[in-house]
């Protein structure tokens, strides 16, 4: 009877109910972190850190100066060439894409300023249908490089993407030889082009412009490459390095020039401007 008595007095422990979304997983060290915490530190693990993917307007304010950032082309949509559909209709991958975010393709780009300096700023965003390149990314990337060459502006770039857009076929592939001849016309006039890699840049991306710039600029632990390592693997028939396509292993094998902290990105970005492109030397927005 006493047994029983005392199973009466166990008192049941509440459950303490934590709202969702104000804790994040890191995908490096599994660390669960207070979600303010990470959007204070730039969205990079205050643990480990580990850099986070941001989205384009993210990437714009911890990059341009406040108010600083005039966006071109916004309405510019794909015309869908193809009239492509696999599990669902590519116009209505596009909707859907566009619904969920504040942007109407996978690249925003603009006139801005770093620190008071003038720059053409065109910022890629992977939850943008995986940030592919299809006939408009090309398109604005295109006229961003175009943009900098007519006001002799420095082009900075921020790369985030799986590559071509496979809805547009061929229409896609082509956007490479285009931007990367745009590319080489800045190269012609000593107008500075700075390309940065962020997680994950791949594909017909690193294949083309990507991998032009006059200094190319990756964030720690970034992939980066162009066909994924189990492709590679299975190619070659060889294992892969450890941390083979990570920044770390292409800095080492002078694939880029420098990697750098989300927090230095841009006074690193103010540096190399001065440096390469010091006022006096070209025209600004002002002019």
């Amino acid at each position: 009877m006493e047994w029983f008595k005392k199973k009466k007095e166990i008192k049941t422990e509440k459950k303490i109910k934590i709202p969702e979304g104000l804790w994040v997983k890191c995908d490096h060290c599994k660390d669960i972190i207070y979600k303010k915490e990470i959007e204070k530190n730039l969205k990079v693990c205050p643990k480990c850190n580990y850099h986070f993917r941001v989205v384009a307007t993210e990437r714009i304010a911890q990059l341009c100066d406040e108010g600083a950032f005039t966006e071109m082309d916004r309405d510019m949509v794909t015309t869908d060439p193809l009239n492509f559909e696999d599990s669902k209709p590519y116009k209505k991958r596009i909707q859907d894409s566009v619904e969920s975010l504040e942007i109407k393709e996978a690249l925003v780009y603009g006139l801005a300023s770093i620190h008071t300096r003038d720059v053409v700023l065109a910022v890629m965003d992977f939850s943008f249908m995986g940030g592919s390149m299809g006939s408009v990314v090309g398109e604005k990337l295109t006229r961003a490089a175009e943009l900098a060459l007519e006001k002799r502006l420095p082009f900075v770039t921020v790369s985030s993407s799986g590559g071509a857009r496979m809805q547009e076929g061929m229409f896609s592939l082509m956007q490479m030889a285009k931007v990367s001849a745009a590319i080489s016309r800045l190269k012609e006039t000593n107008v500075l082009f700075i390309s940065v890699l962020a997680d994950p840049t791949f594909g017909g991306v690193t294949a083309s412009f990507a991998m032009l710039g006059d200094v190319i600029i990756a964030e720690p632990k970034s992939l980066i490459g162009f066909a994924g390592p189990r492709v590679i693997e299975q190619t070659i028939k060889q294992q892969l390095p450890a941390n083979f396509q990570r920044a770390e292993f292409l800095l080492e094998h002078g694939m880029v020039d420098m990697i750098v902290e989300r927090k230095d990105l841009r006074q690193t970005l103010f540096k190399l401007i001065g440096h390469f492109m010091p006022l006096g030397s070209g025209k600004t927005i002002a002019q």
